[in-house]
């Protein structure tokens, strides 16, 4: 039930992520046409394409981190039994889930310190740009619990996909 609420917001994401780049690809395209060709341009377009790239940023890390393609490093705990392997999962999520609540702290106490700020030319209240950092640290956070009691549990972590393993590994 839990894997296939957390694919569906997968999908979801996914699906933002592919609508922020597509109207970021549209703003600063246009706004390059409309320089060069008119000698104007949409100011506003600038700062959403920010707001934009901050987000797929931000919402990226946590589609990647689901799909397991966050760069790590396995060569030590690969050389040890299983229960040093499990062990190191364990620790390696511990550490992971406080550094993503010190993560989300800050992001909460930035957005909220930002949320009536306005940017400069859309007037859009600044902490819109922050909460995408707060949205990251929940879901990366989640995610990290969901292996962390899988762990606990005994369970294996899932596969890599093939498309992530390294040539020659």
């Amino acid at each position: 039930m839990i894997g296939r609420i957390a694919d569906r917001a997968l999908t979801v994401a996914e699906a933002l992520l592919a609508l922020a780049l597509a109207a970021t690809v549209v703003m600063v395209f246009g706004n390059v046409v409309l320089r060069y060709v008119f000698d104007s341009g949409i100011t506003v377009s600038e700062e959403l394409s920010r707001f934009l790239f901050v987000w797929m940023t931000f919402l990226g890390a946590v589609v990647v981190m689901r799909r397991g393609g966050h760069l790590g490093f396995d060569l030590v705990a690969r050389a040890l039994p299983r229960a040093g392997q499990r062990a190191c999962r364990i620790l390696s999520n511990l550490l992971m889930l406080g550094c993503c609540g010190v993560f989300l702290v800050g992001a909460w106490e930035q957005t909220a310190i930002n949320l009536h700020n306005a940017a400069p030319v859309s007037g859009l209240p600044l902490g819109w740009a922050y909460a995408a950092a707060v949205v990251a640290g929940i879901g990366l956070g989640l995610i990290v619990l969901a292996d962390l009691l899988a762990a606990l549990a005994g369970r294996d972590p899932p596969p890599r996909p093939e498309d992530l393993v390294e040539p020659g590994a």
